[in-house]
Protein backbone atom coordinates (compact mmCIF):
# COMPACT_ATOMS: atom_id res chain seq x y z
CA UNK A 1 0.00 0.00 0.00
CA UNK A 2 1.68 3.08 -1.38
CA UNK A 3 2.36 5.48 1.55
CA UNK A 4 1.43 9.22 0.90
CA UNK A 5 2.12 13.08 2.20
CA UNK A 6 -0.32 15.37 1.02
CA UNK A 7 1.12 18.94 0.98
CA UNK A 8 -1.75 21.77 1.20
CA UNK A 9 -3.66 19.22 3.34
CA UNK A 10 -6.08 21.77 3.97
CA UNK A 11 -6.56 23.10 0.63
CA UNK A 12 -8.90 22.67 -2.18
CA UNK A 13 -6.90 20.17 -3.94
CA UNK A 14 -5.90 18.88 -0.84
CA UNK A 15 -9.47 18.00 0.21
CA UNK A 16 -10.01 16.68 -3.37
CA UNK A 17 -7.19 14.34 -3.03
CA UNK A 18 -8.18 13.15 0.33
CA UNK A 19 -12.25 12.65 -0.99
CA UNK A 20 -10.96 10.73 -4.05
CA UNK A 21 -8.82 8.34 -2.05
CA UNK A 22 -11.39 7.84 0.12
CA UNK A 23 -14.40 7.40 -2.48
CA UNK A 24 -12.65 5.57 -5.66
CA UNK A 25 -11.78 1.76 -5.75
CA UNK A 26 -8.94 3.04 -8.50
CA UNK A 27 -7.01 4.57 -5.95
CA UNK A 28 -8.38 2.86 -3.00
CA UNK A 29 -4.77 1.44 -1.98
CA UNK A 30 -3.46 4.89 -1.54
CA UNK A 31 -2.78 5.66 2.39
CA UNK A 32 -2.03 9.26 3.91
CA UNK A 33 0.19 9.30 6.76
CA UNK A 34 0.88 13.02 7.05
CA UNK A 35 -0.19 16.23 5.65
CA UNK A 36 2.25 19.53 4.86
CA UNK A 37 0.17 22.86 5.81
CA UNK A 38 0.51 26.24 7.18
CA UNK A 39 0.14 25.84 10.36
CA UNK A 40 1.53 22.59 12.81
CA UNK A 41 -1.15 20.33 14.14
CA UNK A 42 -3.38 17.95 13.42
CA UNK A 43 -6.34 16.88 11.42
CA UNK A 44 -8.89 14.06 12.65
CA UNK A 45 -5.76 12.85 13.92
CA UNK A 46 -3.39 13.54 10.88
CA UNK A 47 -0.03 15.13 11.83
CA UNK A 48 0.30 18.31 10.10
CA UNK A 49 3.58 19.77 9.57
CA UNK A 50 4.39 23.50 8.78
CA UNK A 51 8.01 23.44 8.16
CA UNK A 52 8.88 19.75 7.12
CA UNK A 53 12.20 20.50 6.00
CA UNK A 54 13.46 21.71 9.79
CA UNK A 55 11.65 18.99 11.19
CA UNK A 56 12.28 15.81 8.73
CA UNK A 57 12.73 13.14 11.38
CA UNK A 58 9.70 14.00 13.15
CA UNK A 59 7.52 13.36 9.83
CA UNK A 60 6.43 9.69 8.94
CA UNK A 61 7.83 8.04 6.49
CA UNK A 62 6.20 7.49 3.06
CA UNK A 63 7.01 6.74 -0.52
CA UNK A 64 6.00 9.73 -2.41
CA UNK A 65 4.81 13.63 -1.82
CA UNK A 66 2.04 15.21 -3.46
CA UNK A 67 1.82 19.10 -3.54
CA UNK A 68 -0.59 21.46 -4.54
CA UNK A 69 -0.02 24.48 -2.32
CA UNK A 70 1.84 28.07 -3.43
CA UNK A 71 4.83 28.80 -4.86
CA UNK A 72 6.22 30.69 -2.09
CA UNK A 73 5.76 26.77 0.05
CA UNK A 74 7.31 24.68 -2.47
CA UNK A 75 10.79 25.43 -1.67
CA UNK A 76 10.18 23.76 1.65
CA UNK A 77 9.02 20.54 0.55
CA UNK A 78 11.79 20.26 -1.86
CA UNK A 79 14.15 20.17 0.96
CA UNK A 80 12.29 17.67 2.98
CA UNK A 81 12.07 15.58 0.13
CA UNK A 82 15.86 15.82 -0.43
CA UNK A 83 16.47 15.14 2.80
CA UNK A 84 14.07 11.99 3.46
CA UNK A 85 15.27 10.92 -0.16
CA UNK A 86 10.73 10.78 -0.95
CA UNK A 87 9.77 11.30 -4.54
CA UNK A 88 7.92 14.62 -4.98
CA UNK A 89 5.10 15.16 -6.87
CA UNK A 90 4.87 19.23 -7.90
CA UNK A 91 1.65 20.26 -9.03
CA UNK A 92 1.59 23.88 -8.01
CA UNK A 93 2.00 26.49 -10.37
CA UNK A 94 3.12 29.82 -10.49
CA UNK A 95 6.52 28.56 -10.01
CA UNK A 96 9.63 31.36 -10.48
CA UNK A 97 12.90 30.66 -11.80
CA UNK A 98 14.10 30.22 -7.89
CA UNK A 99 11.36 27.42 -7.31
CA UNK A 100 12.15 25.67 -10.78
CA UNK A 101 16.33 25.68 -10.19
CA UNK A 102 15.51 23.90 -6.32
CA UNK A 103 13.12 21.80 -8.22
CA UNK A 104 15.80 20.66 -10.33
CA UNK A 105 18.98 20.68 -7.76
CA UNK A 106 16.51 18.01 -5.86
CA UNK A 107 15.80 15.70 -9.16
CA UNK A 108 19.46 14.66 -8.55
CA UNK A 109 18.53 13.11 -5.05
CA UNK A 110 14.87 12.09 -5.22
CA UNK A 111 12.03 11.43 -8.60
CA UNK A 112 10.52 14.42 -9.39
CA UNK A 113 7.46 14.62 -11.10
CA UNK A 114 6.70 18.15 -12.40
CA UNK A 115 3.73 19.17 -14.44
CA UNK A 116 1.95 22.46 -15.05
CA UNK A 117 -1.30 20.97 -15.28
CA UNK A 118 -1.96 17.31 -13.95
CA UNK A 119 -4.78 16.61 -15.91
CA UNK A 120 -4.22 14.01 -18.73
CA UNK A 121 -6.50 15.87 -20.97
CA UNK A 122 -4.89 18.94 -20.92
CA UNK A 123 -1.36 17.21 -21.62
CA UNK A 124 -2.75 15.20 -24.54
CA UNK A 125 -4.44 18.83 -25.84
CA UNK A 126 -0.76 19.84 -25.74
CA UNK A 127 0.42 17.19 -27.99
CA UNK A 128 -2.36 17.67 -30.16
CA UNK A 129 -1.70 21.57 -30.39
CA UNK A 130 2.30 20.55 -31.37
CA UNK A 131 0.92 18.11 -33.93
CA UNK A 132 -0.78 21.11 -35.74
CA UNK A 133 1.32 23.83 -35.42
CA UNK A 134 4.48 23.11 -37.94
CA UNK A 135 1.68 23.00 -40.71
CA UNK A 136 0.13 26.25 -39.96
CA UNK A 137 3.37 27.85 -38.38
CA UNK A 138 3.81 30.60 -41.90
CA UNK A 139 -0.10 31.41 -42.68
CA UNK A 140 -1.49 31.14 -38.99
CA UNK A 141 -2.11 33.54 -36.13
CA UNK A 142 -1.95 31.36 -32.62
CA UNK A 143 -3.79 32.69 -29.83
CA UNK A 144 -4.32 31.37 -26.56
CA UNK A 145 -7.48 32.31 -24.50
CA UNK A 146 -7.97 30.60 -20.28
CA UNK A 147 -10.90 30.97 -18.04
CA UNK A 148 -10.87 30.35 -14.66
CA UNK A 149 -12.85 30.69 -11.40
CA UNK A 150 -12.43 34.54 -9.69
CA UNK A 151 -10.09 32.79 -6.68
CA UNK A 152 -7.59 31.44 -8.88
CA UNK A 153 -4.95 33.86 -8.60
CA UNK A 154 -2.47 33.95 -11.25
CA UNK A 155 -2.96 35.09 -14.20
CA UNK A 156 -2.18 33.70 -17.32
CA UNK A 157 -2.16 30.29 -15.94
CA UNK A 158 0.55 28.50 -15.95
CA UNK A 159 -1.70 25.80 -17.98
CA UNK A 160 -1.52 28.72 -20.55
CA UNK A 161 1.88 29.16 -20.62
CA UNK A 162 2.69 25.00 -20.91
CA UNK A 163 0.59 25.37 -24.01
CA UNK A 164 2.55 28.17 -25.50
CA UNK A 165 6.24 26.24 -24.84
CA UNK A 166 4.34 23.22 -25.85
CA UNK A 167 3.49 24.40 -29.75
CA UNK A 168 7.22 26.66 -29.78
CA UNK A 169 8.93 23.31 -28.91
CA UNK A 170 7.92 21.95 -32.20
CA UNK A 171 8.40 25.17 -34.37
CA UNK A 172 11.14 25.99 -36.76
CA UNK A 173 11.39 29.62 -35.26
CA UNK A 174 10.03 30.34 -31.47
CA UNK A 175 7.68 32.30 -31.36
CA UNK A 176 7.59 35.96 -28.83
CA UNK A 177 5.11 35.43 -26.15
CA UNK A 178 2.17 38.25 -25.98
CA UNK A 179 0.33 38.14 -22.77
CA UNK A 180 -2.55 40.32 -23.75
CA UNK A 181 -3.32 42.93 -26.03
CA UNK A 182 -4.44 45.98 -26.06
CA UNK A 183 -3.77 50.11 -27.84
CA UNK A 184 -5.49 50.93 -31.37
CA UNK A 185 -2.63 50.33 -33.43
CA UNK A 186 -1.56 47.03 -31.82
CA UNK A 187 -1.80 44.28 -35.20
CA UNK A 188 -0.61 40.52 -33.82
CA UNK A 189 2.03 39.13 -35.57
CA UNK A 190 2.40 35.60 -37.08
CA UNK A 191 5.88 35.65 -35.19
CA UNK A 192 3.95 35.81 -32.11
CA UNK A 193 1.47 33.73 -29.66
CA UNK A 194 -1.12 35.58 -27.52
CA UNK A 195 -2.11 34.63 -24.22
CA UNK A 196 -5.18 35.83 -22.94
CA UNK A 197 -6.73 35.14 -19.57
CA UNK A 198 -10.14 35.37 -18.38
CA UNK A 199 -11.66 35.51 -14.11
CA UNK A 200 -15.46 35.35 -13.13
CA UNK A 201 -17.43 34.00 -11.15
CA UNK A 202 -17.50 29.77 -10.92
CA UNK A 203 -16.40 29.43 -14.91
CA UNK A 204 -14.71 26.10 -15.27
CA UNK A 205 -11.23 25.96 -16.05
CA UNK A 206 -11.07 26.25 -19.73
CA UNK A 207 -7.89 26.07 -22.34
CA UNK A 208 -8.42 27.33 -25.96
CA UNK A 209 -5.79 27.47 -28.47
CA UNK A 210 -7.02 29.15 -31.63
CA UNK A 211 -5.38 29.06 -34.84
CA UNK A 212 -6.56 31.76 -37.01
CA UNK A 213 -5.96 31.60 -40.93
CA UNK A 214 -7.22 33.15 -44.10
CA UNK A 215 -10.88 32.05 -43.67
CA UNK A 216 -10.86 29.17 -41.33
CA UNK A 217 -9.99 28.76 -37.33
CA UNK A 218 -9.27 25.81 -36.13
CA UNK A 219 -9.89 25.69 -32.38
CA UNK A 220 -8.60 22.79 -29.71
CA UNK A 221 -10.30 23.51 -26.43
CA UNK A 222 -9.98 21.89 -22.80
CA UNK A 223 -12.70 22.01 -20.35
CA UNK A 224 -12.36 20.89 -16.40
CA UNK A 225 -15.60 20.48 -14.94
CA UNK A 226 -14.10 19.48 -11.74
CA UNK A 227 -10.70 19.10 -10.02
CA UNK A 228 -11.09 15.70 -9.55
CA UNK A 229 -9.09 14.92 -12.86
CA UNK A 230 -6.12 17.19 -11.57
CA UNK A 231 -5.92 14.93 -8.06
CA UNK A 232 -6.49 11.88 -10.10
CA UNK A 233 -3.39 12.70 -12.65
CA UNK A 234 -1.67 13.68 -9.40
CA UNK A 235 -2.31 9.93 -8.00
CA UNK A 236 -1.53 8.30 -11.04
CA UNK A 237 1.76 10.55 -11.37
CA UNK A 238 2.53 9.35 -7.80
CA UNK A 239 2.12 6.04 -8.57
CA UNK A 240 4.31 6.36 -11.42
CA UNK A 241 7.26 8.16 -9.18
CA UNK A 242 7.00 5.57 -6.51
CA UNK A 243 10.17 3.52 -6.84
CA UNK A 244 11.52 6.00 -9.84
CA UNK A 245 15.36 6.71 -9.75
CA UNK A 246 16.57 10.65 -8.98
CA UNK A 247 15.53 12.42 -11.69
CA UNK A 248 13.02 14.67 -13.65
CA UNK A 249 10.05 13.36 -14.94
CA UNK A 250 6.97 15.10 -16.81
CA UNK A 251 3.33 13.99 -18.21
CA UNK A 252 5.49 12.97 -21.15
CA UNK A 253 6.88 10.04 -19.14
CA UNK A 254 3.82 9.08 -17.70
CA UNK A 255 1.94 9.35 -21.00
CA UNK A 256 4.41 6.93 -22.65
CA UNK A 257 3.58 4.71 -19.95
CA UNK A 258 -0.44 4.32 -19.90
Amino acid sequence: MPKIIISGYGGRMGRALRALIAGSPDFADFEIVAGFDQTDGDSDGMPIFAAPDTKAEAVPRADVVIDFTNYTFVPKVLRYCALAKTPAVIATTALGERELALLRETAGATAVFHSANMSLGVNLTAKMAQLAAPALEAGFNIEIVEAHHNQKKDAPSGTAIMLAEAINGSLKERKELIFGRHGKDEMPELSQIGIHAVRGGTLPGRHTVMFAGEDELIEITHTAYSNKIFAAGALKAAAFAIGKPPGLYDMDDLLRNQ
